[in-house]
């Protein structure tokens, strides 16, 4: 997945860096992490000490981001990084985000079922016109994150980061993306187990930008201006 995205923004720009944002994983994908920064100067591994979820993750991604333009996608390759260059394509000087939008999803019936399902109730609830909220496959203008903060860790972070955007009066475009079969690991995000959390979460987010709008409150400190955490590790630390 990650040489795949080196030479699919190589063939876009010259300038560009790959962040890996491995969440404090068990297996070996530290090690490969490294192991691919070592190799490709372009690459960059940022470490979570412990499993973070993933809203945490996509967070220290966008705060590690030093480009005027923030890609992100998933690492377990159920998007194509070549389609990158459909939404480069599309990311005029009049627009702040190209949003991906799955044309067919490659997911078990349940999981397909459970998404339509919450793909209504949260663009219903929060009023967003977007096609697909989840689709992990954007391209963003770093100035977003220059005037909003996200604040959540589980994968609700998607829905905040859209609501966040669409009222803070950004520019969206969206283009269609193809999403494949899962070829390795299982979802942690919307199975029956956690169903409850994330409906729980869901309401308190409602309540906080929709009755609250809190996110609309003078005084909210943007991503950009936010802290690293001191715990994570990366490497390299620096280029020679």
């Amino acid at each position: 997945m990650v040489i795949r995205t080196v030479k699919a923004a190589s063939e876009l720009t010259p300038d560009f860096e790959i962040i890996v944002v491995d969440d404090g994983s068990a297996d070996g994908t530290a090690e490969i992490a490294d192991e691919l920064a070592h190799t490709y100067p372009q690459v960059r591994a940022v470490h979570h000490p412990t499993n973070r979820d993933y809203g945490a993750a996509l967070r220290t991604g966008f705060h590690s981001a030093t480009k005027e333009l923030i890609f992100y996608t998933d690492g377990d390759a159920q998007y194509d990084p070549t389609e990158l260059a459909v939404l480069w394509e599309k990311m005029t000087p009049e627009v702040d985000l190209v949003n991906g939008y799955k044309i067919s999803r490659a997911d078990p019936l349940h999981r397909i079922i459970i998404g339509r399902i919450y793909h209504h109730i949260v663009k219903t609830l929060f009023g967003l016109k977007v096609r697909d909220v989840d689709c992990d496959f954007r391209l963003m203008r770093r100035r977003i994150f220059e005037r909003i903060n996200l604040e959540k860790t589980s994968g609700i972070i998607c829905l905040e980061m859209m609501k966040k955007i669409t009222d803070a009066r950004f520019r969206i475009v969206e283009v269609p993306v193809h999403h494949y079969h899962r070829a390795f690991g299982k979802s942690q995000f919307f199975n029956f187990r956690r169903l409850f959390k994330t409906g729980r979460d869901l309401l308190a987010l409602w309540y906080a930008l929709v009755i609250r709008r809190e996110h609309m409150r003078p005084g909210v400190k943007p991503l950009v201006q936010t802290a690293a955490d001191p715990a994570n590790r990366i490497y390299p630390t620096q280029r020679p």
